[in-house]
């Protein structure tokens, strides 16, 4: 039973016997304060669940028999930016590191190609890659998917060729067609922003959301995790969210709602982009600013949280992500039935603040030029 739990129980105990009153009428005067301190509680444990469990970079079994020369395309989101920069790092390191363990050499490398848009919403130059791509059947496609349910036609393709596909960094709608996926647990950055800025408000004000596109699945889990858990902690209200793809500029939109907000509390940005947009936006000097939560400890953000124009961020692990990810394609290649792989992993994220920048357990969630 939780601390909060039993001191309210305590607490009740001894007031019937001062009182005289029967436990049921103590019971009722004082059960919506027990109910608060346990609800307190709850959520905030559940939101601290961090960095103790953090992704692991996978192990290089031998014994399993992949395929010798497989050739793995991956198709990302974006291929510029830190973030993109670390993934394929992880991805590169995990295919140089396979093929020695291997000793594979020359015609019998495992090789990957690395493409994609240079934005993270320019979803039709996704497309078109992945259909060139899929073109040159390759053994194994990598995909993180800039729009959740634009791509099933070429994962259909993909399956009809025989081409096994991993999910990365942001799911499909449709399951079924990838093998399977690694990123982060996105829900949990969304859960851990709402506890961050909801502990920095004292409980109690207006925040907006300003978001990346809403069609891309890892987006739509952070935005949901803030939504369902920032009530949890005080009366805090949300007012406005916006989504960078359902706006025609998105720069002007968040200058829109400071303007009709002045006195807003909070802001959560969903990812790297458009907290680094919203940290290059004039504000107003006639108000304090709102506290900022934003996601991925890009180098701009480190600096943010350094001088106090960011109280901190969520981030994630691209390296871990990208190495994972290549594992998994090069298990595809493995005889049917010799390997079992794991449908999802789900990497947590970390809180980053002032605190963490310097401390080098958590080097693997900060991310470099």
């Amino acid at each position: 039973m939780k601390r909060a739990a039993a001191a309210a129980i305590s607490l009740m105990t001894g007031l019937a016997m001062l009182t005289g009153c029967s436990r049921a009428e103590v019971e009722e005067t004082i059960q919506p304060l027990v109910a608060d301190a346990i609800e307190e509680s709850d959520s905030e444990a559940e939101a601290v669940k961090e960095e103790d469990e953090s992704p692991l970079i996978p192990e290089i079994d031998t014994d399993i028999k992949i395929h010798a020369g497989s050739r793995i395309a991956v198709v990302s989101k974006c291929v510029k930016g830190e973030y993109w920069k670390m993934v394929k790092k992880g991805m590169e390191d995990a295919v140089k590191e396979i093929n020695k363990a291997y000793g594979y050499k020359k015609d019998d490398q495992i090789t990957m190609t690395f493409e994609g848009p240079d934005n993270e919403e320019d979803v039709e130059t996704q497309i078109n890659t992945i259909d060139a791509v899929i073109a040159e059947n390759p053994d194994v496609l990598c995909i993180s998917a800039s729009d959740m349910d634009s791509c099933e036609a070429q994962l259909e393709a993909a399956k009809e060729n025989g081409i096994p596909v991993i999910a990365f960094d942001s799911n499909v709608a449709e399951k079924k067609l990838v093998k399977a996926y690694r990123g982060t647990d996105n829900v949990q950055v969304g859960k851990m922003a709402a506890y961050q800025l909801g502990s920095a408000l004292g409980k109690m004000g207006k925040v907006a959301v300003f978001s990346a596109q809403q069609k891309t699945k890892s987006v739509q889990d952070r935005v949901e995790g803030f939504m369902n858990n920032i009530g949890k902690y005080g009366d805090i209200e949300v007012v406005e969210t916006i989504y960078s793809d359902q706006v025609d500029d998105m720069e002007a939109s968040m200058k829109e709602v400071l303007e009709k907000y002045p006195t807003l509390d909070g802001v959560f940005c969903t990812n790297a982009d458009i907290t680094e947009m919203y940290l290059n936006l004039e504000k107003s000097d006639e108000h304090d600013a709102p506290a900022l939560v934003g996601v991925d400890a890009t180098t701009k953000q480190q600096e943010a949280i350094r001088n106090g124009e960011e109280i901190g961020c969520v981030s994630q692990q691209p390296y871990a992500m990208g190495y994972q990810t290549i594992w998994a394609a090069v298990e595809t290649t493995a005889p049917k039935k010799s390997v079992v792989i794991e449908k999802n992993v789900l990497s947590n994220p970390a809180w980053i603040d002032a605190d963490c920048l310097d401390d080098p357990d958590y080097s693997g969630y900060l991310y470099t030029e």
